[in-house]
């Protein structure tokens, strides 16, 4: 069975920066893609960054040049480099992979 453990998330003035991470049990995981997804009040669950099994990106067109999404594959970890933070970037950010989800973790952007 697949787990995720995600963590990194806090809180932190704008224009500052958080690495999430997301840890990855259960499964194959160099040969699968994974992604980033957030969640934030009232608002549905949007994709903000994904990363192939061969380290191929894409990104949320508002996070484009703030947010680096990599892996490691020794580790079976994803990361989610978050920079620049802006307020509209609270949110609860989840991993996904292999159609299972993670716990989720608080970012909070304020000052």
């Amino acid at each position: 069975q697949v787990q995720l453990v995600e963590s990194g998330g806090g809180l932190v003035r704008p224009g500052g920066s958080l690495r999430l991470s997301c840890a990855v049990s259960g499964s194959i995981f160099s040969i699968y893609g994974v992604r980033w997804y957030r969640q934030a009040p009232g608002n549905q669950r949007e994709l903000v960054a994904s990363i192939t099994s061969g380290g191929s990106t894409n990104y949320k067109d508002s996070v484009k040049g703030r947010f680096t999404i990599s892996r490691d594959n020794a580790k079976r970890t994803v990361y989610l480099q978050m920079n620049s933070l802006k307020a509209e970037d609270t949110a609860v950010y989840y991993c996904y992979f292999q159609s299972s989800w993670g716990q989720g973790t608080q970012v909070t952007v304020s000052s």
